[in-house]
């Protein structure tokens, strides 16, 4: 996993992110990490900056002033990561609902299998979620059949936040108009790879769903996705 590394965006995950970064690293002695944390008042990039001393050379911070939403910790990640030379740039959150031993797949999907963006995919072997009550896999479920429907991605997974992107995708999407801080982050970043004709595959991963911490879902997060779908699909009709 040469010139690849994972961005990692935190909010109050103390009791996650060492356990996190040392799952990661031990998939590789090559990949890097780059935690984005939002000022957590659990001292979570205190902790990071601890573990800084043992791996100097592959761990990286950045601290934001205050908690700014998901889109914006990724965008914030992007363009730090494109400053260097890194070739795979990966999405991964702190709390293990996505398995490191995945992101060798990922990696291989697009350094082997020649694709610009893959997805850790939920749903595209049918619905590969453990711990979710029923109701929310129903809801994140239905949601990615909507986003289909409105914006006609192939897409099984449109919200999934476990993703490699090659390099090019990234310089090649204007990160400034990305317009979305929440879960619909994801639906955008897919949906402008997709308008770019980026090759795009979904690889199935087993989503587990948090066992410490709290969720950071919220109602405003999930009415953003459902109208924000529609605004992008429209601006993407009047652009062409």
């Amino acid at each position: 996993m040469q010139k690849s590394i994972v961005i990692i965006p935190t909010y109050n995950e103390i009791e996650n992110i060492e356990l996190i970064i040392r799952a990661v690293f031990s998939q590789s002695e090559a990949i890097h990490i780059l935690v984005v944390d939002d000022n957590s008042p659990d001292l979570t990039a205190l902790k990071v900056k601890e573990l800084q001393n043992e791996f100097s050379k592959r761990l990286f911070l950045e601290t934001r002033k205050e908690k700014s939403g998901l889109g914006t910790a990724y965008i914030h990640g992007f363009k730090w990561c494109l400053g260097r030379e890194y070739d795979y740039i990966f999405e991964m959150d702190a709390d293990f609902s996505h398995n490191p031993e995945d992101l060798i797949k990922l990696y291989n999907a697009c350094h082997v299998e020649g694709a610009d963006l893959a997805i850790g995919s939920r749903y595209i072997t049918g619905v590969n979620v453990v711990n979710w009550p029923m109701s929310r896999v129903l809801m994140s479920y239905l949601a990615s059949k909507y986003v289909r429907l409105i914006t006609g991605m192939k897409i099984y997974d449109t919200t999934a936040g476990f993703v490699c992107y090659k390099r090019k995708v990234l310089e090649t999407i204007n990160l400034n108009t990305i317009k979305f801080i929440g879960y619909a982050f994801q639906i955008e970043m897919k949906f402008k790879s997709h308008l770019k004709n980026f090759k795009i595959v979904e690889v199935p991963v087993i989503f587990t769903d948090r066992t410490k911490g709290e969720s950071k879902l919220s109602s405003g997060i999930i009415s953003e996705a459902i109208f924000g779908v529609i605004s992008m699909k429209i601006k993407s009709l009047f652009k062409k």
